[in-house]
């Protein structure tokens, strides 16, 4: 019986809670509204009197209201100051605080400070209640004449340049003055934050011409970056040299010009002037080749041959060093080891220790290898500047060229020690008749292939060596044939500004890549061929001690035992070394 009026009352109860929500809901549209009419009767009444609102409507500012910058905007007559002057503006850093910090430090912020005229905010942004937005294509088009009420002379430079054309046929990525600069925390060219300085000039300028997609989207040259980059001016830029050449030094800082342009710094007819700055005499008897150097094919043919040659010869050389060193040391760690007997052995050994190297000889090698090991630690260091063995030789880069120094100090000890080596073959017939016994021999080659053919598994028995057998002599003689290419190669390096007066710039190209091949390859020759033969070979380990006293402990044939092939010319004998 009381089914109906419950039934009743919900259904009341239910309308109820709706009605009370809609009431809700619109009366927080009605205060919405009313703040909103407050706010923009707040504006029309500032209008009233005061001509920025349309202005603002169309600035940077439109979403701000008239008080976020203005306090007590609402009372009239407005406050004023101390004096009864009216109320200073406020400070544009009051909302961008970093845009202030970095103005402040800046050139112009400094000179503000100090009282000498300098743009403010309002000069280069327009008033607070009409400034263009900084990203707007209006807004960046008008940079170079904002600049240039200031910097007039450097803007019409701009203005002739590459650069200052595309800008002006509407090109929206050109470069403009803030691009390169920067914007509020503008810098000296001299100081080492600025953008522009020597040492951030070729990032600046690689923004754009290391851009893969502005290089296809324009036509650019994709490879400009890299290719100066991986020359030595790029190389020694970026391990802190301070004086070498740059992008700007080249072609130019605000005046860059088309390379077929003839006013251009890197026309070819200007090249030699260009380059002169730095190479006296550059250019003078043979035009200057192509610059900028790179592995896309561009490159001269001198510097692919040599390119190719040594990356041929690098990777056999070295692999069949590692296969024959591998394989002997498979043999003799199984017969020192596990006792493995091999099938021939040496058929006399010496009974006393022999002795590998005399006084003088050792006083060469210690040289040798020192020079060898810094001119390989300080090379490398050029080449691969951001790896840590590399930051000791760059410390002080910045200020003093120690890496280069040191290099060329090294370069001058190798060179003198070759000498030494040289002239003592002339003057001591002792050391000549040592010399002798590493001098090529027919029966060297047969021994070479019988012992890789023995160390490869392809030869049951293990074929005798002279005391002084193949792997001494190709030790020796690529020692010989690399101080040479080394050395020649070097001096044209060093010599640079000798070369470019007599020579075309291909050479240097070309001496630039030997120098650089050569060294990987004697560097690993020197690591799986010598080490091996002096450390890691199970006979000598830890060390052969014949570079320290003279007498090696490997056992090798008698002194006094005949030769397994043919026999030596004719010569002083030498019963005392070899």
């Amino acid at each position: 019986m009381y089914d109906a009026p419950i039934a009743k009352r919900s259904f009341l109860s239910t309308w109820a809670l709706c009605l009370g929500w809609v009431g809700c809901w619109i009366g927080c549209w009605v205060a919405m509204s009313d703040c909103l009419r407050a706010q923009t009767n707040g504006a029309t009444q500032c209008a009233s009197c005061h001509e920025q609102e349309q202005k603002l409507k169309k600035s940077a500012h439109a979403a701000l209201s008239c008080e976020t910058c203005h306090e007590n905007h609402d009372k009239y007559p407005h406050p004023t100051a101390d004096g009864g002057k009216p109320a200073p503006k406020p400070e544009c850093a009051a909302c961008h605080d970093a845009e202030g910090h970095d103005y402040a430090r800046s050139v112009h912020g400094l000179a503000a400070k100090r009282g000498d005229a300098a743009p403010d905010c309002e000069l280069c942004h327009g008033s607070a209640h009409e400034l263009a937005r900084p990203r707007s294509s209006e807004f960046r088009a008008a940079v170079p004449d904002t600049c240039g009420a200031c910097h007039s002379e450097v803007v019409e430079q701009y203005k002739a340049s590459v650069h200052g054309q595309a800008v002006a046929r509407g090109v929206a990525q050109a470069p403009l003055c803030t691009d390169c600069h920067g914007e509020h925390s503008i810098q000296k060219h001299t100081n080492a934050e600025s953008p522009v300085s020597s040492g951030r000039v070729t990032a600046t300028c690689g923004s754009c011409h290391g851009n893969v997609r502005l290089s296809r989207q324009f036509g650019m040259p994709a490879d400009r970056l890299v290719s100066f980059e991986e020359s030595y001016h790029g190389l020694a830029a970026k391990a802190g040299g301070q004086t070498v050449a740059n992008c700007a030094s080249c072609h130019g800082v605000h005046n860059i010009l088309a390379s077929s342009d003839p006013k251009s710094t890197v026309n070819p007819k200007n090249l030699a002037k260009t380059c002169g700055q730095c190479h006296a005499g550059a250019g003078k008897r043979f035009a200057i080749s192509t610059v900028h150097i790179g592995a896309n094919g561009k490159e001269p043919n001198a510097v692919r041959w040599v390119r190719v040659f040594y990356l041929s010869l690098i990777p056999m050389v070295i692999g069949l060093m590692l296969a024959h060193n591998a394989g002997d040391w498979v043999h003799k760690v199984a017969r020192v080891r596990f006792g493995a007997v091999e099938e021939s052995a040496p058929k006399a050994t010496a009974k006393a220790p022999e002795t590998r190297m005399f006084g003088f000889e050792r006083v060469q090698h210690a040289v040798l290898v020192i020079s060898f090991l810094v001119l390989a630690w300080s090379g490398f260091a050029l080449k691969y500047p951001d790896h840590w063995w590399a930051s000791p030789l760059l410390l002080w880069e910045n200020r003093w060229p120690m890496r280069s120094w040191i290099h060329r100090t090294a370069a001058v000890a190798f060179v003198a020690v070759s000498v030494a080596h040289l002239i003592s073959l002339g003057v001591s017939g002792k050391l000549r008749g040592h010399w002798k016994e590493l001098w090529p021999r027919r029966q060297d080659m047969s021994q070479a292939f019988q012992g890789m053919a023995y160390n490869l598994g392809l030869r049951k028995t293990r074929p005798e060596r002279a005391s002084h057998g193949y792997i001494e002599k190709a030790e020796y003689w690529a020692v010989a044939w690399g101080a040479i290419v080394m050395a020649v190669s070097g001096f044209m390096l060093w010599a640079t500004d000798f070369m470019l007066s007599r020579l075309p710039k291909q050479w240097l190209d070309v001496a630039t890549a030997v120098h650089f091949y050569e060294a990987v390859l004697a560097t690993l020759a020197i690591v799986v061929w010598h080490f091996y033969s002096v450390i890691f070979d199970p006979d000598v380990y830890p060390m052969d001690t014949a570079w320290f006293n003279g007498f090696s402990v490997r056992k090798r044939p008698s002194a006094d035992a005949p030769e397994p092939a043919e026999e030596a010319p004719s010569g002083p004998e030498n019963t005392t070394a070899g």
